[in-house]
């Protein structure tokens, strides 16, 4: 029976947990993620938890932080006057996800901490510094 090796395109249904269980996202109910495996289409430790596995197998893979969204960084992090950030009309809101133009491209950001005076932005990936538990079924291969 074929197994999964880099380059090839498969589909997958997962379910993805953080080290207390709580399921954070997951394709059970609907379709299965598609993608190339070692085209970084997914986080590096899903990818390499894909490679060797057989159509139907389950696997039950632990991806540390490094291998997932990264740490969280602090410099990632920035505190800015209410004068500084404008949205128009919309007024900032604690858990709020914007994004800023840079010449790079956008970069998103969530409002992590309002003052009076402040707004916090934090650039980090909300998954950054995470522990990530995933249940991966092998549903499709295509080479």
């Amino acid at each position: 029976m074929a197994t999964v090796k880099q380059g090839d395109a498969v589909k997958v249904h997962y379910t993805g947990k953080f080290d207390d269980g709580q399921v954070f996202d997951s394709s059970e109910g609907g379709d299965p993620l598609g993608f190339t495996v070692g085209a970084e289409q997914v986080i590096p430790g899903f990818d390499a938890a894909l490679v060797g596995m057989q159509i139907g197998e389950t696997k039950n893979v632990v991806i540390p932080a490094d291998q997932a969204y990264g740490p969280r960084l602090e410099e990632y992090i920035q505190t800015i006057s209410r004068e500084q950030f404008k949205l128009g009309d919309i007024e900032p809101e604690l858990g709020m996800a914007i994004e800023m133009q840079t010449p790079q491209g956008p970069i998103p950001l969530v409002i992590t901490e309002l003052t009076e005076t402040t707004v916090t932005l934090d650039a980090n990936h909300p998954l950054a510094g995470e522990e990530l538990h995933f249940d991966l079924t092998l549903v499709e291969i295509a080479a």
